[in-house]
């Protein structure tokens, strides 16, 4: 099987990049590599990695495993936008000319049955001034969503956010330090809550502002192989959220991520050319049987 990339492993790439990105040139040194999308595009894979581990053929993610490009562009009910991970129907794209709102007379390449049966799934990261940008990224964030949704009610849509807790300390960073500033419980409890609110989309008709599935990632990159929260005990234990907090972080986790992601799919589109192929799977799981026991 291809070599895949576990979440850990992306995560500890992207802290060492940006780690050594400040050590050589500060804060100038960190923007530009946060620019240049190196970092993040490690969870991209992790994401693409995980899809394959799930039975997904690989000819039907884009991009590919191990490349940047080419990313779908498609178009919603008033944008088109580049998606950063996709798993395309086995079918084909067919072209038309929208003809409504603003992008009245645009050609949308992939035509709107084969976008609706796209999964799009994004990936952003904060890793530093996590409430200052909080209203503007959030915004950003169901917007997105609304414009796919509202073209495309049964698209399939995830996300990953992945936040730095506690965040790179700016004002060190300009002095070519690592320093972290001291977490804030309510900053913690608020991204929970809000990503809470737009996660499991459940129908088609209406809040199209909601994921069907979210992935929120709470890192502590302060440790030497940085640290991924994976439940609300481990939060409290470190200090992160107050001890009587009710707040569950397991409906955003990464361990269920893709499959749930699958599994709303094919509840929507089981009557319609599904997009795992059930037989190349079977072929898949005999080759990897084979080759792991075909010789003993």
């Amino acid at each position: 099987m291809t070599n895949l990339m576990t979440l850990q492993e992306a995560i500890n790439n992207f802290k060492g990049l940006i780690e050594s990105s400040i050590l050589e040139n500060g804060d100038k040194g960190k923007e530009a590599m946060i620019c240049s999308s190196v970092p993040i595009l490690n969870i991209h894979e992790a994401v693409k990695s995980e899809l394959i581990k799930a039975g997904i053929n690989e000819s039907l993610i884009f991009p590919p495993l191990n490349s940047r490009t080419p990313e779908l562009k498609l178009a919603g009910s008033h944008k088109q936008k580049n998606q950063d991970v996709c798993v395309v129907p086995n079918f084909k794209k067919t072209k038309e000319v929208l003809q409504e709102g603003l992008l009245k007379d645009v050609t949308d390449e992939y035509g709107e049955k084969f976008t609706e049966q796209t999964i799009a799934i994004n990936i952003r990261s904060q890793i530093s001034s996590i409430q200052k940008n909080f209203d503007t990224l959030y915004e950003r964030t169901t917007s997105e969503a609304t414009n796919l949704h509202d073209r495309c009610p049964q698209m399939v849509l995830g996300e990953v956010y992945m936040i730095a807790i506690p965040e790179y300390d700016d004002q060190k960073v300009k002095n070519k330090e690592i320093v972290f500033k001291k977490p804030n419980q309510s900053t913690v409890t608020q991204y929970i809550k809000s990503f809470q609110a737009i996660n499991s989309r459940k129908g088609i008709k209406t809040k199209f502002f909601q994921y069907e599935r979210v992935c929120l990632l709470i890192v502590d990159f302060s440790q030497t192989s940085a640290k991924i929260y994976k439940t609300s005990d481990e939060l409290k234990q470190a200090g992160l959220i107050p001890q009587n907090s009710t707040v569950d972080i397991s409906a955003l986790s990464w361990e269920q991520f893709i499959s749930d992601l699958l599994k709303i799919y094919n509840g929507r589109f089981k009557k319609k050319k599904c997009l795992i192929d059930i037989l190349w799977l079977k072929i898949h799981q005999f080759l990897v049987f084979y080759l792991k026991f075909g010789d003993r």
